[in-house]
C-alpha cells in the first residue's frame, strides 16, 4: 500500500510540474528547479494529502504562492 501511495505521489507532483511549466512557459527541468529552489516541491511533499484533491490548476497557483513566498520571481 505504501509503494502505491508513493508512486500516486511521484505522479501528481510530475503532473504539477509540468503544469507549471506549460503555464510559465519553461521547460520541466527549469520548472522542477525553480520550484525545487523555492521550496514548493516539499510544500507538495508535505501537503500532498490536501493539495491532491484540487485541480492541476489550483496546484499551480499554490506553487507559485510558496515560490512568491520563498523569493520566486516569475
Amino acid at each position: 500500500m505504501a509503494i502505491l501511495k508513493q508512486n500516486n505521489q511521484i505522479s501528481y507532483m510530475v503532473a504539477c510540474v509540468s503544469g507549471f511549466a506549460a503555464a510559465h512557459d519553461l521547460s520541466k527541468k527549469d520548472a522542477f528547479i525553480y520550484l525545487y529552489n523555492n521550496k514548493a516541491i516539499a510544500f507538495l511533499k508535505e501537503h500532498y494529502e490536501i493539495e491532491h484533491t484540487l485541480s492541476i490548476e489550483d496546484a499551480v497557483e499554490d506553487m507559485a504562492e510558496i515560490c512568491r513566498q520563498n523569493g520566486g520571481t516569475l
